[in-house]
This record gives C-alpha cells, structure tokens and sequence, in this order.
C-alpha cells in the first residue's frame, strides 16, 4: 500500500473543482493559473487538478498539470507531442574515461541520431537517407510492434497515413529534445536522452483535436476555452483517440529504445573511449500521455500534461536545462498528485523572449563546461529561460526522493 506523505501543496482558489498545486518558492505565472482554473470548469474534470512545480501555460492544457477524467478524455489536454518522455542508462564509465576533449563525442552523437528537422527519413544537408544507415531494428521494429496499428488507426481516421510515421523512428526532433552524456554524484557516466512520437503523434493529435471541437461544436460555448472540447465514452472518436493515443504511447517509447541502442553504438566508436558496458535502462517514462489508473477507489483517465508518474517506488527523470543538474528520481506515491512529480524544470519565458533577451555570449557563459552548440539557433534553450531546478525540486519533496544527481558533460539538441 502506498505511504501517504505529508502534503505542501498551495490551493490556488477555482469556481470549479479543487486546484492543488505543488509550487512553493517557485514562480507561478499569472497567464498559467488562469489557464488551470479554465480546466478546473471543464465538466469533464473529475475529483481536483495537480500542478507541478514546473508548471507553465501551454497550448492546449498548462504544461505540468495532471489532470483526471471518468468517460471522457481531452486530446489538447495530451497535447501534440504524444508520448514524449526521458530515457536513461548508466555505463560502467568514469570520468576518468573520458577523452579531454568531448567534441568528437558530441559529433558521433550527432552522426548517429537524426536530430532537428526531418523529411523523409533526411535530415536537412544530408545526402543520405536515414534509413539507408540505420540497422534492421527500425524496419523490425515497425513491422513487428507499430504496423499493424498504424493500419488500423489510419482505416479510421485515413488523415493520419501521410504522415513521416517509420521515417521519423529514432529520431530526435526539434525544440526541448535532446542527448546527453552526464555525470552522476560517484563520476559514473550516463547516456540520457528526451523525445516523443514525432510527426504521426503531432498528427493524430492534430485529428482528434478537431473532432473533440467538431463533437462538442454546439456546446464550445459553454467552455471557458475550446481547446477544452473533450471526447465522451460511447462516441465512437472516444475509443478510436484512445487507441491512437496509446499506439503513439508505444511508437515514443520505442523511439528512445532505439535511439539510446544508437547513442550506445556511437560511443563505442570514441577514440580513445575503453570499451564499457550498460545495463537495462534505468528509466524509459512517458511525461506527456494519458493512462488508465485507480485513484482515491475510483477508475480515472489520468492525462499528465509535462508530468511524471512517481507512484511508490517507480523511477522517473526530472532533466534541469542544457547548463544545469538533472536528477533520477523514486516517487514517494502521494495520492494528492495521482502519484505525479514534474517533468523538468519549466520555462519561466518563451522562446521568443529569450531570443530577444540573451545573446551567444550569454549563452557561452550559461553552459561552461558543457560540449554542445552555442550558435544563435539554441539560445531559445538558455538555462536562464528555465526555473531554478533546486526550487523545483524543494517544492516536490513530498512526492520523489533523489536517487542520482546527474551534470551534462555533452548535451546534443534538437
């Protein structure tokens, strides 16, 4: 049975269900709580909203926010990166192991997993296509796993085919996505990595969005916000989102397989790199999905918008920003979160902001120390864009224990 901690949640105030929020000491936007009380109107909405400490507005639903249904479920909610998430594995390597320069690291990396945009199976520049360089385990993968529900998912909502479905398998993507070689508190190595579903998972969401709205077209009104429409059990888009969305679930966790089995291959070929060993992955979680669960006795659809599940014992990632700590963390089961803890950091500026604000030189200061890229194309992902990770990780004490403190040595971006 789980244990049930102490709770440090802040009620932020709601004319619609309860909103618990686990936010002490770290900024909560105004544009956020007014979102999250939008949700709280929704009648779909059952029991209260869970916020995490990494919590900002987002399109469709405020990123770190946990959010439980009983027959009906709200595809904004889930959002278009279906499945995205963490992967880690730690190595039998040190520090010591490592060459003086990272760079040819960084670059084998980059090499070996396709990363920002792609078409067709190429990255932009490449001559050769990705398929042509990847091993058998993709096409196997794809034909063994995915094909046959991509097929029936496609029967029913034929605007998914088109889509870059087996091409974009173990790829990274754009934007927050990313690889990195970090350090834990003992110097041991880990290969860590964060991607979703890519281009099918954009598009099924994308469909289903636009049904949810065209289903509830005569009752948008009454929602505060109609990316809230929702799909109810016993319409028959219900049970087709669902089993999209769940396909898309599977097709994001076996991208991160493949990608870090790529990343484990690039490294071996790292001059001057002693051969090593890894073991299973420690952790391959979902931090933007909707799952079927029992909370407080009750069967609930529990969509967790940039959320981690942390029930009692499970593992989970919380990733700090490019310049700073990550951490392996073991959920402590709280029940008022739905067994939940934050996904990373969270933005406290857009992207666009940030771009506006910081330069490369502030970019170059913010991630000493670090191999990776310092052009003008990443400072959108400069530390500073993100919340302290310590605050966050005070404000959750009552739902994981840290188990790793891991630091990026090399961090390749989407």
């Amino acid at each position: 049975m789980a244990s049930t901690p102490t709770s440090r949640h802040i009620d932020i105030a709601s004319s619609g269900v309860p909103i618990k929020a686990w936010t002490r000491g770290v900024d909560l936007a105004d544009n956020a709580i007014e979102q999250l009380r939008n949700t709280a109107l929704s009648p779909a909405i059952h029991g209260h909203l869970a916020v995490m400490p990494d919590c900002h507005w987002g399109m469709g639903a405020t990123i770190g926010s946990v959010i439980p249904t009983i027959g009906a479920v709200i595809p904004a909610a889930v959002g278009v990166d279906i499945g995205c998430g963490m992967g880690a594995v730690r190595t039998s390597l040190t520090a010591n192991d490592l060459p003086d320069s990272l760079r040819g690291m960084r670059l084998q990396i980059e090499h070996a997993v396709p990363h920002g945009r792609t078409s067709g199976g190429r990255r932009r520049g490449d001559r050769g296509s990705w398929q042509s360089n990847m091993p058998a385990v993709v096409g196997e993968t794809w034909e063994r796993a995915l094909e046959p529900g991509f097929r029936e998912i496609c029967a029913r909502a034929p605007a998914i085919t088109k889509t870059n479905n087996v091409h974009h398998l173990g790829t990274l993507g754009t934007g927050n996505h990313f690889i990195e070689v970090c350090l834990d508190e003992s110097e041991r190595v880990w290969f860590m990595l964060h991607s979703g579903s890519r281009g099918v998972g954009n598009r099924i969401a994308t469909v289903y969005i636009e049904k949810a709205k065209q289903d509830m077209e005569h009752q948008l009104g009454s929602l505060p916000d109609e990316d809230l429409a929702y799909l109810s059990e016993g319409n028959p888009h219900y049970d087709d989102y669902i089993e999209a969305v769940l396909w898309a679930q599977e097709f994001a966790r076996l991208n991160r397989s493949i990608m870090m089995a790529r990343v484990i291959e690039a490294a071996r070929t790292v001059r001057d790199l002693p051969d090593f060993t890894t073991g299973e992955m420690v952790v391959n979680c979902h931090h933007n999905y909707v799952a079927q669960e029992t909370h407080f006795g009750e069967d609930v659809l529990i969509t967790r918008k940039g959320a981690v599940r942390a029930g009692e014992g499970e593992f989970g990632i919380i990733p700090g920003s490019m310049g700073a700590k990550s951490f392996i963390v073991r959920g402590k089961g709280n029940p008022q979160s739905y067994h939940s803890c934050s996904h990373g950091a969270g933005r406290v500026m857009s992207r666009t902001q940030a771009k506006k604000t910081y330069t490369i030189a502030d970019q170059i200061r913010a991630t000493e120390g670090v191999e990776c890229r310092k052009d003008a194309a990443v400072i959108d992902e400069i530390p500073m864009a993100y919340k302290n990770i310590d605050d966050v990780m005070a404000a959750q004490s009552d739902l994981v224990d840290i188990v790793h403190t891991l630091k990026q040595v090399v961090c390749v971006k989407g």
